[in-house]
This record gives structure tokens, sequence and C-alpha cells, in this order.
């Protein structure tokens, strides 16, 4: 039978968590590490109806991509909105894991899978890790960088809603300007456009950004193309449940099917 600790043990060995950030919340959350596993949900973010999802499917372990708590809380309890989730899968024994910025930079994390969505070649981190002595960090980093043939901005711009099958996207920059260098940071990276400057990036694909560091990019130089956060994440987190569902055979695994993207694009 399948336990918490060995779906820990994969899970830590695709996204280490030495490459996750310091202000971030990885790992185990909540749960019991010797529990058997039967049912696993993975999600982008947990919330109430991705908890009821769980609770309804009676499912044992959630993967989420973004941490619950996201910081240190002094209490769990129902008064507040996260107290309350972590609440509902505590006592329904619902273990909770998330890998989060870990996922995001590892050597089949996120931003690889964007990188090659988009067939860059010569794929490296945008930001290398500093030497360290464990192994499974060795040529990791965070972000990624990549070198593509010679097209516009506009054509990149399709060719990644096309990928992450979105409706419509933002875009910094003239839609004209040629691109053959790409920085990709998933999520909120909008931080990344001086390291993706220096590395004579063109472009930097992320899920979205602040409006002033938009307007930092252009005064860079630099294009941004932002498919909205959830876009730039969620279809990763399909692709994990397929890989621990060949992982763990015995075990029924699934993406979330009411998780939506609370953005929505609609015409007026």
């Amino acid at each position: 039978m399948t336990t918490v600790a060995d779906i820990c043990r994969f899970l830590e060995s695709l996204a280490p968590t030495g490459l996750a950030e310091d202000w971030d919340n990885v790992g185990l959350l909540v749960g019991d590490r010797e529990e058997p596993v039967e049912k696993v949900m993975t999600c982008l973010t947990v919330t109430a109806g991705v908890v009821d999802e769980a609770i309804v499917d009676e499912v044992d372990l959630v993967v989420t991509h973004h941490p619950l708590p996201f910081k240190g809380v002094k209490q769990i309890t129902t008064d507040s909105p996260a107290g309350s989730l972590l609440w509902k899968l505590a006592s329904n024994r619902i273990s909770l894991y998330s890998p989060h910025t870990a996922f995001d930079s590892a050597r089949r994390g996120i931003n690889q899978q964007l990188a090659e969505g988009l067939e860059l070649q010569n794929i490296a981190p945008l930001m290398p890790l500093a030497d360290t002595d464990d192994e499974l960090l060795h040529g990791l980093g965070t972000g990624r960088q990549g070198d593509c043939h010679l097209m516009t901005l506009g054509a990149l711009a399709a060719l990644v809603a096309e990928f992450l099958q979105v409706e419509g996207l933002h875009v910094v920059g003239d839609a004209a300007t040629e691109v053959t260098r790409v920085a990709v940071g998933c999520g909120s990276a909008g931080e990344f456009i001086h390291s993706a400057s220096r590395a004579g990036c063109q472009v930097l694909l992320t899920g979205e950004a602040r409006f002033h560091t938009c307007l930092e990019a252009e005064a860079l130089g630099m294009a941004m193309i932002l498919p909205g956060h959830f876009a730039s994440e969620r279809f990763a987190l399909e692709t994990l449940a397929t890989q621990l569902s060949n992982e763990f055979s015995d075990t029924t695994i699934w993406a979330s099917r009411r998780e939506t993207d609370p953005l929505h694009w609609i015409s007026v």
C-alpha cells in the first residue's frame, strides 16, 4: 500500500526542497507520513471548491502548487478562511503537500516545461544556483532562458496562447519586435526582467506582473508576455497528476476537476 511518505519521497526527488526560495513554505504541510494513500488530487491552489471536491471524492492527499499556510499561523480555527480550509482537511484526514518554487525550478519543473513547450533551444536556468554539494541541484536554478528561431513578439505570443490554451493574453512591447532569445518565469516573476535583460533576452514570459513592473520593462527595452498566473502554472499540475499515476499504479490520481481560473476574458 502506498503511503503519504512514499509520495513525499517521489515529489522531493522530482522537486528537491533545496530549490525552494527562502521565503517559501514547501513539503508536507498537513498530515501523517504513515497514512495509507488510495486517492491523490493535484491542484494549483487550495480553495473551498478544491477542499469540497477532495472531501466528496474521499481523497487522502492533495498536492497543491501554492502552499497553505503560506506564512506562519498562530491559530488554526474556522475564524479565518485559511484556518477553515486547513481544519476541514485535517478533520477529514486529508494530507497536504506543496512543492511550489521547488517545482518551478526543478529539472522537469514548470519553467522547464514552459520553455520546452515553446520549443526553445539551449535551455538553461536564468539565474543559476551558487555552487552546491547537493548533486540533485547541479545545473539548476531559478527561471529559464533559451533561444528561438527569429520571429516577432506577436508570433511568439500566439505560440504561448496555443500552448497554454488561453483565449487572450497581455503583451508589453510592439508586436512587430523581433525576438531570438526568451526568458521564462511562471506565476508572478516580473522581478526577473533585469536578469533577462542581462542574459540578452528580448522578452520575458511570466504569468502576471504589476503595472509599474511593465513600465520598468518598457524602460529597459524588454518585452513581456503575460498569459495569466493560472494559465502559466495549472497545466503542469495536470502533467504532475500523470507522472504520479505512472509512478503509483495502485493509486487513483487526478488533477482537480473543479478548479478554474478566477479571471475570465469577455467580449464587450
